[in-house]
């Protein structure tokens, strides 16, 4: 018992120490202790930056020269929706922190729905979602639309202990299920997802823009509240 107890614990380990230990994840060419998810720097004025980007500020295109050509711009849309341009990395070095990260682009709707007109191809993703493809002029213009919001998801799995100590206290807890919580902190523009059944979800806009995120949130709540 002693012996399954302590390959437990090296597992846990395992996961948990990248977020603790500077080096853990350390990447060829990638500074491990800079743009780290918790180093989010505030000018005074609403605005913020982290991994170099400035949300409602960059581009598509600071995000490609930011984190690499790598990145994957799509339009992402729910049946009966126009949809969202996003650039999306399957993994990227942030810091010694490995995670996913998604850009979501500050476009009109009727800007999206042309480049949906012009696409070249659409495939499923889980569900019904489709990922749409964009001409290749419609690409090379979306490097100059600004992004609203960075999405991030660690490789490593995190509880809630975990982001309170890099992050700080949340300004405010919300409840979604006994195993879903949203910690939200509007000073510094951001929502973490903790979610004991999946991945967790680390969610960046500029402060002044914190709506973008906590307005869904209420709504979902208040519809809950309506259905009891």
């Amino acid at each position: 018992m002693k012996f399954a107890l302590a390959i437990v614990a090296l597992v846990v380990a395992a996961l948990i120490l990248p977020f603790f230990m500077p080096g853990a994840g350390k990447q060829d060419g990638v500074d491990p202790n800079s743009n780290l998810p918790w180093q989010i720097e505030l000018d005074g004025q609403g605005g913020s930056r982290v991994f170099g980007l400035k949300p409602g500020v960059s581009t598509l295109g600071d995000v490609r020269q930011q984190l690499g050509s790598e990145i994957e711009v799509a339009i992402i849309a729910e049946p009966g929706e126009v949809g969202t341009l996003e650039g999306y990395y399957s993994q990227v070095a942030l810091g010694f922190v490995l995670a996913k990260v998604i850009a979501t682009v500050d476009g009109k709707k009727e800007a999206i729905s042309a480049m949906r007109d012009r696409a070249i191809k659409a495939k499923h993703m889980e569900s019904t979602t489709r990922r749409i493809t964009l001409h290749p002029d419609d690409l090379a213009a979306a490097d100059n639309l600004p992004i609203k919001a960075i999405s991030v998801i660690p490789t490593v799995n995190l509880d809630e202990a975990t982001v309170v100590q890099r992050f700080g206290p949340p300004g405010e807890r919300l409840v979604v299920s006994e195993r879903r919580v949203h910690l939200l902190y509007p000073d510094k523009g951001l929502d973490v997802v903790v979610d004991a059944d999946g991945k967790e979800l680390l969610q960046y806009v500029a402060p002044r823009n914190f709506a973008l995120l906590r307005d869904p949130l209420q709504a979902s709540a208040s519809a809950k509240t309506v259905a009891q």
